[in-house]
C-alpha cells in the first residue's frame, strides 16, 4: 500500500503542475498522509498483538517443559513423552512468533519512515506553493488596513483557523436548531 501512496506522490511532486492542480495535489498527498498513518497505527497494533501472542506461546512452552521435568523426576515416561511433543509444538510456535515480530517491527519502521518522509513532502509542497488570486486578494486588503492603521489579528490570517471557526459556529448554529426541533416536537406531542 505505502508502494503505491509513494509513487503517487512522487509521480505527482515531479509533474509540473499549474497552481489550480497544486491544490488537488495537497488534497490527495493529505489524503495519503492519513492512510498512512491508520496503516501505521495498524501495524502497531498487529505489533502488540504479535507480542501478546509470544509472551502467552512462552509461557505455554515453559508449563510444558515444567511438567515434562516432574513427570521425569516421578518416572511417569508417558507424561513425559506427551510433555515432550507439546513442549517441540509450543518451542516452534515460539520461533515462528518470534520472526512474525521481528517482520512486523522492521515493518513498522519501514512504515513511519515512509510517513515522515510523506509528511515532509506535503509540508514542502504546501509551503512552497503559489498563492492562489483569492490569497493574493485578502493578502493586498490586509496590507491595505495595516497601511491605515489597522491592525492584523495575530500577525496574519490562518485559513485553517478561519475554517475550524466556521466548521465551530456551524456546529453550534446545527446544535442550536436541533435543539429548537426537539422542543418544537414536545409541543407538537403535548397539542
Amino acid at each position: 500500500m505505502f508502494e503505491r501512496l509513494r509513487d503517487a506522490l512522487r509521480a505527482a511532486l515531479d509533474a509540473a503542475t499549474p497552481p489550480g492542480n497544486l491544490r488537488d495535489l495537497a488534497r490527495q498527498m493529505r489524503e495519503a498522509v492519513v492512510e498512512a498513518k491508520v496503516s501505521v497505527q495498524e501495524t502497531r497494533e498487529a505489533v502488540s498483538r504479535a507480542g501478546g501472542e509470544l509472551a502467552v506461546e512462552r509461557q505455554r512452552l515453559a508449563d510444558a517443559e515444567r511438567r515434562g521435568r516432574l513427570a521425569a523426576e516421578i518416572q511417569d515416561q508417558e507424561t513425559v513423552a506427551v510433555a515432550g511433543r507439546f513442549a517441540a509444538k509450543h518451542r516452534e510456535r515460539v520461533g515462528v512468533l518470534e520472526r512474525k515480530l521481528a517482520a512486523l517491527n522492521d515493518e513498522l519502521a519501514l512504515y513511519e519512515r515512509e510517513l515522515a518522509d510523506m509528511q515532509a513532502q506535503l509540508a514542502r509542497v504546501e509551503r512552497d506553493r503559489p498563492l492562489t488570486e483569492a490569497e493574493r486578494s485578502a493578502e493586498r486588503a490586509w496590507r491595505d488596513l495595516q497601511e491605515a492603521g489597522g491592525v492584523r489579528p495575530g500577525g496574519g490570517t490562518d485559513l485553517q483557523d478561519e475554517l475550524l471557526k466556521s466548521d465551530l459556529d456551524r456546529t453550534a448554529r446545527e446544535a442550536a436548531a436541533d435543539q429548537q426541533l426537539r422542543e418544537l416536537k414536545k409541543k407538537m406531542k403535548k397539542d
